[in-house]
């Protein structure tokens, strides 16, 4: 068996169909599941990917990946952040690709905030790819766009200036997981600056959305929290 298969196996070794019908049925996924918790699935993959090159590391990510398994795609995953320090700029290619190909938050997120946004946070110049994404007909490349920006904010050097732009393009979006994305890098940086956030937010309370504006304001000192949410409602 190659490595793809090695996983898959011990993956099966630890399946819970009682998990995995549940698991199915809140994801709404069109998947096969089996059944494993993220500890244990993590454990299997980062073992695998320990020692790896950048083309095996792809090679077994895509491996996985292709197979129609909810737990397969989750170590796809999985490998791509261990391995995450050995990409390289080009390579924001594959985490579009499997970004585009997913369908649902699960796996959109950790592709948005560790690979994506890791391979921004060290090659700069991708971050005008995330212009173009903040604008793409697929909304969880746009969501990618806001999450990509987590990173360097929880680094403490984040992109303020691209933040405030898709902000104010993404502000009256209907679609429910750009709001919640919105409010979510807010919040992380409302940890780092609440100055920045709660002047953000103040200006926009005609504009931004519940969903968004509970998010922002959670971690925000509570008159400037309470302030915010009382100019939101009237």
């Amino acid at each position: 068996m190659d490595a793809a298969d090695t996983i898959a196996a011990e993956l099966r070794g630890l399946a819970d169909p009682a998990r995995a019908e549940q698991e199915k049925r809140y994801l709404k996924s069109d998947l096969e599941h089996i059944g494993v918790t993220v500890p244990a699935l993590r454990k299997v993959a980062v073992r695998a990917a320990t020692g790896l090159t950048r083309e095996e590391t792809l090679a077994l990510a895509d491996r996985l990946w292709r197979r129609p398994v909810h737990e397969c795609r989750m170590a796809a995953i999985e490998v791509l952040i261990r391995n995450a320090p050995l990409l390289k700029a080009d390579d924001l290619a594959v985490a579009e690709r499997m970004i585009r190909e997913s369908h649902t938050w699960a796996y959109v997120d950790f592709l948005a905030i560790k690979v994506a946004g890791d391979l921004v946070v060290r090659h700069p110049p991708l971050a005008t790819t995330l212009d173009l994404w903040s604008a793409d007909a697929n909304f969880w490349i746009r969501r990618t766009a806001l999450l990509a920006l987590i990173p360097g904010i929880r680094a403490g050097t984040g992109d303020l200036t691209r933040l405030a732009k898709y902000g104010d393009a993404l502000i009256e979006e209907k679609e429910f997981f750009i709001r919640k994305a919105l409010g979510w890098v807010l919040r992380e940086l409302s940890k780092k600056d609440p100055d920045w956030v709660t002047a953000w937010v103040r200006d926009r309370t005609d504009r931004i959305s519940g969903v968004t504006i509970r998010e922002a304001v959670r971690h925000l000192p509570a008159h400037d929290r309470d302030a915010l949410l009382t100019a939101y409602r009237s």
